[in-house]
C-alpha cells in the first residue's frame, strides 16, 4: 500500500534512534514493562512517533497488565492500518500507522477485557509520542 508519508530507509535511519527503527520499520517489539508510556496517566493525544499522525487518544488508554501500553481504539478509524501477521508461528492482526506503515504492536480481541470495543491495541511506547492536554 502506498503511503502519504513514503522515506528511503536511509533517510529513516537517519532521523530515529537505533530503538525506533528496529520497533518501529523492523516491526521489533520493545521488552515489557520498560515502555515510556507503559503506566502514564497524562490525558492527550497519542501520535506516531516517525511521521507524527494522531493515533490514540488517553481517553481510551486502560490497564491491561500485558506489559506495553494499551488502547480499545484508534483516534480515527483511518489512523491505523491492520495486517495479518502470521510470523513466529502465530495468527495475529499487527497494526501499522496509515500514514507512514510504520510498526506499532498488534490488536487483540475477544479477551475479556472491560472495553466499548472489546479489543486491545497493545502499541509499544517507542512508537508513540504523547502530546499532553494543557490545562
Amino acid at each position: 500500500m502506498p503511503y502519504e508519508i513514503d522515506k528511503p530507509d536511509e533517510q529513516w535511519r537517519a532521523e530515529l534512534t537505533p530503538a525506533e527503527y528496529r520497533v518501529l520499520r523492523e516491526a521489533g517489539t520493545e521488552p515489557a514493562f520498560v515502555g515510556e508510556y507503559t503506566d502514564t496517566k497524562t490525558t492527550g493525544v497519542y501520535s506516531c512517533r516517525a511521521c507524527g499522525a494522531d493515533l490514540f487518544r488517553s481517553d481510551t488508554k486502560f490497564e491491561s497488565h500485558c506489559g506495553w501500553p494499551s488502547f480499545y481504539d484508534p483516534k480515527d478509524t483511518d489512523a491505523v492500518e491492520l495486517i495479518e501477521d502470521t510470523s513466529h508461528g502465530m495468527r495475529r492482526t499487527e497494526v501499522r500507522c496509515a500514514r507512514c506503515g510504520s510498526h506499532l504492536g498488534h490488536v487483540f480481541e475477544g479477551e475479556g477485557y472491560a472495553t466499548p470495543t472489546d479489543q486491545r491495541y497493545c502499541i509499544n511506547s517507542i512508537s508513540l509520542r504523547l502530546a499532553a492536554d494543557e490545562g
